[in-house]
């Protein structure tokens, strides 16, 4: 289950890379605009603005963070939906993914059916983090295996920006394909840990039973703090992101 308000705590920092993809879309007057795991709505409206004439519709699978969508745009609309499992019925001039992709087993031939979907001239956005490698993720695992050894969390789910352009270059597309690392200044007595309450704790946090939430946050949380040691200014946190803007 989602938390909008643990997830919106970094609004700013999580939506910084959504502006960034979007920044590289370069499509003038699209008229349907799909947002492929779009959250609680707020930066899949700012598609709605940009591009007022489109139909813009958000797909999410929470309705937890569906429930959190603007509702006052006409041309703005929101259903509750699986990315494996939503189509459209009619082709797509924009779909956008903003961290989303690396919660989807099997992604990759996601991404290749929704290019399928694509109208003539159309584009496939995505960002996905690509910070699994980095030791909030590898000291999460660990912490996993110790309390939870029937969960296991994929080390590698998303690809690099090679891995992106070769897989939507070959479903056709032209692919511009990148990455950044955006260092983050985080504050608070437990920065990081409460940077990851938002994402990549809540399926481990979801599947422990509530009364060992105590001992495991703490554990992990020590185990951050001297991976992440705060400084002068706060706690530096480098944010990983892998990006591809793909058009037809």
């Amino acid at each position: 289950m989602w938390d909008p308000a643990q997830y919106g705590r970094y609004a700013d920092q999580r939506g910084r890379p959504f502006h960034d993809l979007m920044a590289r879309v370069e499509a003038c007057a699209p008229s349907y605009v799909v947002d492929v795991g779009c959250g609680s709505g707020e930066l899949t409206a700012l598609l709605a603005r940009r591009w007022p004439e489109a139909m813009v519709l958000g797909v999410d699978s929470s309705a937890e963070m569906l429930a959190q969508a603007p509702s006052s745009m006409p041309r703005l609309k929101f259903t509750q939906a699986d990315a494996r499992h939503w189509r459209p019925d009619r082709p797509i001039d924009i779909v956008v993914s903003s961290a989303t992709m690396q919660w989807v087993e099997g992604h990759e031939q996601v991404l290749r059916e929704l290019v399928g979907c694509l109208a003539p001239g159309g584009w496939l956005a995505l960002q996905v983090p690509g910070n699994f490698a980095a030791p909030s993720h590898v000291l999460l695992r660990e912490a996993t295996a110790r309390w939870l050894p029937g969960l296991a969390l994929r080390a590698e789910p998303v690809l690099d920006p090679a891995g992106y352009a070769e897989l939507l270059g070959a479903a056709g597309c032209r692919v511009d394909a990148w990455e950044t690392t955006y260092l983050q200044v985080l504050a608070g007595p437990e920065p990081v840990l409460d940077w990851v309450k938002g994402t990549a704790l809540r399926p481990v946090l979801a599947a422990l039973p509530p009364e060992h939430h105590a001992g495991f946050l703490a554990e992990y949380g020590a185990a951050l703090r001297a991976a992440y040691p705060s400084g002068r200014f706060g706690t530096l946190f480098p944010f990983r992101r892998v990006f591809a803007a793909a058009h037809t």
